[in-house]
């Protein structure tokens, strides 16, 4: 097992913004120093730590696609951003990889040095735990105006989009963007990440998997017979982007999330066809409206599950009425891959923190750690870690986690352990559940759950129903608690010794 460590508050520098308040009742401690405010901030930053190559000469056809799978699938490789795209002009970028190596820490404001369970835990405490929120301002102007395309002069195709997977149906624009709708029913903005897809010059395809709140949105307007104002956004602050991949509650809008991580309101500017905000910083901005019944074929992708399991099918098409985009615009390119791959390395900091809230706002006490493990994309396989407090704890945790809002769409597997267990390591979490769960009565099933046509096991006949629902296993591997007193202790050294033996033979490692 790996020693585990404790986040020290002390050890993070406070930035400009940190501790600024949203209203006399947050109680945000400061701790958080971001370094940049737009994609362009954020590659001056990685580009400090050494962690940007920059290639020239790609093809969107077949290059940027394979460079980006090696990458992608290596956490301490660098991002990379290519540039002179055969085909466009010089300046028209792509950058992918952006959440690996130390800049992962970066982008979300905290100290190169933490590791994953620390990492977590900071993000936790400082931007998770009370939701502090400070509402988005909106501007007039920005540099997202700097280029104003409408009318006849709608082309997406304009910007180097790569087909991303070899057997990709088209080209996907949208991978590390984030899309913007609005209920109908109320003020609600959203930010959420769903793949677009380029159809044509001035149309684009978006899929929404059923139950995520832009689909909610979605299917409002369908029912009403109203077309649905939508925006896109390729290439905005990065820390948007992974808000808009977490599960916030419904009703709170990302924007004002991240505004309170930031310590300061998000800039935004309003469409001028849609009056749907976007930041007013970000590179490219897609606007237009989605027709009630309009549809055209959409897919194949290979998704996060490391599949195309969603094949081709008719899926909402987006007009566009609008382009928006900075000089010399930088596409962000997020394309899933086989897990583990970068996609499962940042939702796991920001779901394991999440869902570590969402138990605790169930009143469950003493959960020490949570992971959402990359290799099942951060869903399919949750470990949490707690100190028994009483029978039952364990199973009343396992399915909290399986079902509350950040655990329920398209998991699988819940473990559930000891303290000792440092729940990032697979090694680690299935140690602990070969020893210390039976087969026979430490399992939990829970059928009839919500998953997604992205999961692979659902059946073509269940798919084809719109049946998609899958079941979901719940393992109790902590020490059995009526005699967890008597049960065998662990062939390793106690935290204490560790850590002088450490001190003491380290070197041996080196």
């Amino acid at each position: 097992m790996q020693s585990k460590k404790t986040f020290a508050p002390e050890g993070i520098q406070s930035g400009s913004g940190a501790g600024a308040k949203a209203d006399a009742g947050d109680t945000r401690v400061d701790g958080v120093n971001f370094a940049f405010d737009d994609l362009r901030g954020w590659i001056s930053e990685a580009e400090k730590l050494g962690e940007v190559r920059h290639v020239t000469g790609a093809s969107w056809e077949k290059d940027i696609g394979m460079a980006a799978e090696l990458v992608l699938r290596d956490g301490t490789a660098p991002a990379v951003l290519f540039d002179e795209i055969p085909g466009y002009p010089k300046g028209f970028r792509v950058l992918t990889n952006f959440y690996g190596g130390k800049r992962m820490n970066m982008t979300m404001g905290f100290p190169t040095g933490l590791s994953k369970l620390e990492l977590t835990d900071a993000h936790f405490k400082y931007q998770i735990d009370g939701l502090p929120t400070i509402a988005h301002e909106i501007v007039d102007d920005g540099p997202v105006f700097e280029n104003v395309l409408e009318g006849d002069a709608v082309d997406v195709t304009m910007f180097p989009t790569p087909l991303w997977h070899e057997h990709d149906g088209g080209r996907y624009f949208g991978t590390g963007s984030f899309d913007v709708t609005q209920d109908p029913d109320s003020d609600w903005i959203n930010v959420g990440c769903y793949r677009v897809m380029v159809q044509n010059e001035k149309q684009v395809g978006i899929y929404m998997s059923p139950g995520k709140h832009g689909r909610v949105h979605r299917d409002k307007f369908e029912e009403r017979g109203e077309r649905m104002p939508v925006v896109v956004v390729a290439g905005g602050d990065p820390m948007i982007f992974l808000a808009a991949c977490s599960e916030f509650p419904p009703g709170m809008c990302e924007y004002d999330i991240v505004g309170g991580m930031r310590g300061a309101a998000l800039k935004v500017v309003r469409g001028k066809h849609t009056g749907i905000p976007f930041p007013a910083n970000a590179e490219i901005v897609i606007e237009g409206f989605i027709e009630p019944g309009k549809r055209l074929k959409e897919g194949p992708f290979g998704e996060w599950t490391g599949y195309y399991a969603s094949d081709v099918r008719e899926e909402p098409v987006l007009d566009i009425a609008a382009i928006y985009h900075r000089d010399d615009p930088v596409i962000l390119g997020c394309p899933p891959q086989r897990p583990p791959d970068e996609l499962g390395r940042y939702r796991a900091v920001t779901r394991s923190a999440l869902l570590r809230d969402n138990i605790s706002r169930a009143g469950v006490p003493d959960v020490t750690d949570v992971w959402a493990h990359e290799v099942g994309g951060a869903r399919m396989l949750l470990g949490v870690a707690i100190k028994q407090r009483y029978a039952g704890h364990a199973r009343q945790v396992g399915h909290i986690a399986a079902q509350c809002h950040v655990g329920a769409y398209a998991g699988k597997y819940v473990v559930v352990v000891d303290e000792d267990i440092d729940v990032s390591s697979l090694e680690d979490l299935t140690w602990a559940m070969l020893t210390r769960s039976d087969p026979a009565s430490s399992i939990d099933i829970i059928p009839e759950a919500w998953s997604t046509p992205l999961d692979p096991r659902i059946s073509p006949e269940d798919k084809a129903k719109g049946n998609f629902r899958n079941s979901r296993a719940v393992i109790d591997a902590c020490r059995p608690f009526h005699w967890k007193a008597e049960f065998p202790p662990v062939n390793a050294m106690s935290p204490e010794l560790a850590a002088e033996a450490r001190q003491k033979w380290g070197y041996l490692l080196d």
